[in-house]
């Protein structure tokens, strides 16, 4: 099992707790936001928030290694009783920290109300140009 499926499993982790199985340099792409986060602190927070954004921790249904250091993961939970599922691609590094998590959600309605529960828990700690486009 992945470490980042066990730590969703866990309950309600704190970034602490993501911030073990992070690389330093980690990189998170997400639809939820207009680029990538960086690094080991700003993914731990969101990790740990989108966690408490959903309506219970949701189940793993499919784990599948596609090589010695790539995870294939897909989850399906609720929000605000609404069906809402991801798909992750992980990839670690040499020392079996996750580098990279890529992740894509459906249905459009309820990733809607997941990111705008996302960034009312944010609270301003990721910078605002990651949430929206700057105005021309």
């Amino acid at each position: 099992m992945h470490p980042l499926r066990k730590f969703r499993e866990a309950g309600n982790p704190s970034p602490h707790h993501a911030a073990v199985f992070l690389a330093e340099n980690v990189v998170m792409h997400s639809p939820l936001l207009t680029r990538p986060i960086v690094g080991r602190e700003l993914v731990a927070i969101t990790l740990s928030n989108s966690t408490q954004s959903r309506d219970d921790p949701g189940e793993y249904v499919f784990e599948a290694k596609l090589d010695a250091r790539t995870t294939f993961l897909r989850w399906q939970g609720t929000v605000e009783g609404h069906k809402i599922e991801s798909l992750e691609l992980l990839t670690d590094d040499e020392n079996g920290l996750l580098l990279e998590r890529t992740v894509a959600y459906r249905p459009f309605p309820a990733l809607k109300i997941f990111r705008d529960r996302l960034k009312a828990l944010d609270a301003g700690r990721l910078p605002a140009d990651l949430w929206d486009y700057p105005e021309s």
